[in-house]
């Protein structure tokens, strides 16, 4: 196995141009990406990990109707008018703090619907010859440090490439990309095999891949003329068991929580639980929870 360049990871990727149809009509008009978990948009909670990773540069592949997100990064001039003539200052600080520096962020569009693997490499030009992180927005992580932070911490020993998984009950890995799992290295594992979902009983282990990644740029290299998989998509997954046959592979176990808010269910479990992180209001909301278990009935 060829080891890689320890290389700083300085760009992150988020792929953003799904239409989010589970949503509709909610998304008809407003991107998935920015539906509000309490008082943030869902890509906010992301860009946030990505930044206290260390992370400097933001890489957004979007698609149409994504403006807003652009939007949503840039300086709101009447907006910070508006507070500073009514001495705002705590909405300002808010507002200040959830700002990309200057030049920090780039955006670049996913023009067809052609799966992960084809959205990633769309960022290609942008990342160049680095190592980067890729975040799916869709999965809002909870845990302190973050979870990309923590896979910092392996990467900066083993370097190579590094998977994010989580346990998940064994009957349900069917419908996961999992990885079979090797011996522990620095905090982690290295990987021996990835299989996109599993036929019932042959998953290699429980370990499901859940949306973090850090990647060597030579995944752009085999995506470049990778055919299409499951789905009719290029698939990352065959693309990084590609790279796995010339480039070591890490996994790390995140402990924390995970709420896959590209499902109905999962983002309200991800707002339930990021009220109940906040000291604030974290009485309240459970107090109005079980209230509400008690009192409505389905209709």
């Amino acid at each position: 196995m060829n080891s890689t360049p320890r290389k700083r990871v300085r760009k992150a990727v988020f792929p953003v141009a799904g239409l989010g149809t589970r949503f509709l009509p909610a998304t008809k008009a407003v991107p998935k990406e920015m539906l509000t978990v309490v008082d943030k948009p869902v890509i906010q909670y992301v860009v946030d990990e990505a930044r206290a990773a260390g992370i400097e540069h933001l890489v957004f592949v979007t698609g149409r109707n994504k403006g807003v997100i652009e939007d949503h990064f840039d300086i709101p001039y009447e907006l910070q008018s508006m507070l500073e003539e009514r001495n705002k200052t705590e909405a300002l600080a808010i507002l200040n703090a959830a700002l990309p520096t200057a030049g920090q962020t780039s955006f670049t569009r996913q023009q067809a619907p052609l799966g992960l693997g084809h959205a990633v490499w769309c960022a290609r030009d942008i990342v160049g010859n680095e190592p980067f992180a890729l975040l799916l927005p869709d999965m809002l992580m909870q845990d302190e440090p973050g979870c990309l932070a923590r896979m910092m911490e392996i990467y900066n020993q083993t370097g190579g490439n590094i998977i994010s998984t989580e346990e998940v009950a064994w009957e349900e890995t069917h419908k996961y990309g999992v990885v079979e799992k090797g011996e522990e290295v620095a905090g982690g594992f290295r990987i021996h095999g990835m299989v996109e979902k599993p036929p019932k009983g042959t998953a290699p282990s429980n370990l499901f891949i859940n949306g973090r990644y850090i990647l060597q740029p030579e995944i752009f290299e085999i995506l470049e003329t990778q055919t299409t998989g499951a789905g009719g998509e290029i698939q990352l997954t065959d693309a990084m068991l590609t790279l796995a046959k010339k480039q070591d592979f890490y996994g790390f176990t995140f402990t924390g929580r995970t709420f896959d808010c590209g499902s109905k269910t999962g983002f309200i479990k991800a707002n339930v639980a990021f009220a109940m992180w906040n000291s604030e209001m974290a009485d309240e909301v459970r107090e109005d929870i079980l209230e509400l278990i008690e009192t409505v009935k389905p209709v």
